[in-house]
């Protein structure tokens, strides 16, 4: 054998490792991503003032069209409990629940699947309106913004993304699901709770966390999306794939 083919052999039980990709992100999850940006982009961009009002007016949730006549207004209160999670209102805005999303969305759409994914986004978007518009009755205000449903995914994620034992070589979407006693015993989920309900209590306050200050935040929604998230995620969550192996030991990388 000469020295070329021998220099491509690999000795047995040598691995090779892997290439660590730039996004691992799934891809619905980047398709999300894609359309809150054009959205955006459209609605900053290309549209004229008047046409903003009203893609804003006619797609985001206002709690006053619940308390008029259905037959004194058009359809928009049949979807716009959705569709105001498709809108933001500043880059600051639009960037910060991106990057959110990406931390707790791709852990939860790896746990759930796409189908299951998109219908826990529908039902938490209503839910943190719905939160929103019973703390705030028949106030004409407008509710934009994908936060409701991030914090839903937050809550969702608490239910199986901090074990109470870690185990190396498991990614975070394969943890066995935690009980509502279970994850009131972690002290990871208790402490990840405590403090995004402090930010929500500043929030609550008048104390930005970013962005303009002078734009009011509708903590409670917030709160409607993570109740739902947390309490509601068993009905979304699907059963374990079958393991009978040790699990890997990850790649060591170098930085």
């Amino acid at each position: 054998m000469d020295d070329q083919s021998a220099g491509r052999q690999v000795n047995e039980g040598e691995r090779i490792p892997k290439r660590e990709p730039i996004f691992n992100l799934p891809g619905i999850l980047v398709a999300t991503l894609a359309l809150l940006a054009i959205i955006y982009a459209v609605q900053t961009l290309v549209l004229s003032d008047q046409a903003v009002e009203w893609l804003l007016v006619t797609f985001g949730f206002i709690p006053a069209r619940y308390v008029m006549p259905l037959t004194e207004q058009g359809l928009e209160w049949l979807w716009s409990p959705v569709t105001y999670s498709l809108l933001h209102g500043s880059i600051e805005h639009i960037l910060f629940n991106g990057l959110w999303l990406m931390a707790f969305g791709a852990p939860v759409i790896r746990r759930i699947g796409v189908a299951r994914y998109l219908a826990f986004w529908v039902l938490s978007s209503i839910a943190s309106a719905a939160l929103h518009a019973a703390l705030n009755w028949g106030d004409p205000t407008l509710l934009i913004g994908a936060s409701g449903v991030i914090s839903g995914l937050m809550g969702a994620a608490c239910r199986f993304a901090f074990p109470a034992q870690a185990r190396a070589g498991v990614p975070a979407h394969l943890n066995p699901r935690l009980s509502i006693a279970e994850t009131f015993r972690s002290r990871t989920v208790i402490v990840f709770t405590l403090f995004w309900l402090f930010g929500n209590a500043l929030i609550a306050v008048g104390v930005p966390l970013i962005g303009d200050g002078s734009q009011a935040i509708a903590w409670d929604a917030h709160i409607g999306g993570f109740v739902f998230g947390f309490f509601l995620f068993p009905l979304f969550d699907r059963a374990l794939p079958p393991s009978d192996e040790e699990p890997e030991e990850p790649a060591v990388l170098q930085s």
